[in-house]
């Protein structure tokens, strides 16, 4: 649900049906990439598929997206199934297909969760506020997919310089940024996983233009539960993102996602094909 109660495009979006151990879903216009739907809310429907799943126990802590070829806009199914569940943690496989061929799979651990010695080990950046930093603005014919207009995303550092002739390369490609559902949602798994996802390609930082790019894995690991979403509503989260190299069409992502008073509250990695 949006902040105001009314149904928010991005549960449109994520909205499953579940028939005969099979969920049907559909792409979204909304959440459209460059080519085929946005990664974020293709990661976050597949996680759906675990969290609607009546066999499910515990809470997301981990989700492996394969992207195995590009998805057609149109109804798509998905399964979902719980492999082994033991005491403390459910481990499932997920596939998205269309057609009868499968064009995405996933792997995703569910915990239970109790009360242990708990403490961070990385330090959150520093950054200005939210309300320090202004918010990306419409940038018509900049070449910019559908999907970045249903976010607030406030720059802090690193956004290719897409306005301009051939500018100069960038040193790094380290993104920094605020984000958050536009119109406001509350945060929970599925909007943080699909957020996860929400930066630019690193090589479109590094070499400062827009360039075919697409990911192939993505993997993202929860560090905040259903009590923290519950707590932390519609407030942006800030998103911290590199590279660590670029080699022969493929290029890594590390990424942090933090709540605004410091704490973290996912983790991923992924790894990218890009063509220059």
């Amino acid at each position: 649900m949006s902040a105001n109660g009314s149904r928010h495009q991005f549960d449109e979006a994520t909205r499953l049906t579940f028939h005969d151990g099979i969920y049907t879903g559909n792409t979204s216009a909304a959440y459209a990439n460059m080519v085929g739907p946005f990664g974020g809310v293709i990661g976050a429907q597949l996680l759906n598929a675990v969290l609607e799943h009546p066999k499910r126990e515990g809470e997301p802590i981990a989700i492996t997206i394969n992207y195995a070829a590009p998805i057609k806009d149109g109804e798509f199914t998905i399964k979902a199934t719980p492999v082994r569940t033991n005491r403390s943690t459910q481990h499932w496989v997920i596939d998205l297909s269309q057609d009868d061929n499968i064009l995405a799979t996933a792997t995703a651990v569910t915990a239970s969760r109790r009360e242990t010695w708990s403490a961070p080990d990385l330090k959150p950046p520093s950054v200005p506020s939210p309300d320090q930093v202004p918010s990306l603005p419409n940038l018509p014919n900049a070449g910019l997919p559908d999907w970045v207009s249903n976010y607030d995303i406030r720059i802090i550092r690193g956004f290719p310089d897409i306005l301009s002739d051939n500018p100069p390369e960038n040193e790094d490609s380290e993104t920094l940024q605020w984000i958050e559902d536009k119109p406001k949602r509350p945060l929970d798994a599925l909007s943080l996983a699909s957020m996860s996802d929400a930066f630019f390609p690193r090589v479109f930082i590094r070499q400062n233009k827009i360039l075919p790019a697409s990911t192939v894995s993505l993997t993202i690991y929860f560090h905040a539960d259903e009590s923290t979403f519950a707590n932390y509503g519609a407030q942006p989260v800030l998103g911290h993102a590199r590279a660590l190299r670029f080699y022969n069409g493929y290029f890594d992502q590390t990424a942090e996602m933090w709540s605004q008073d410091g704490k973290l509250l996912a983790s991923s990695t992924q790894v990218v094909y890009y063509r220059d």
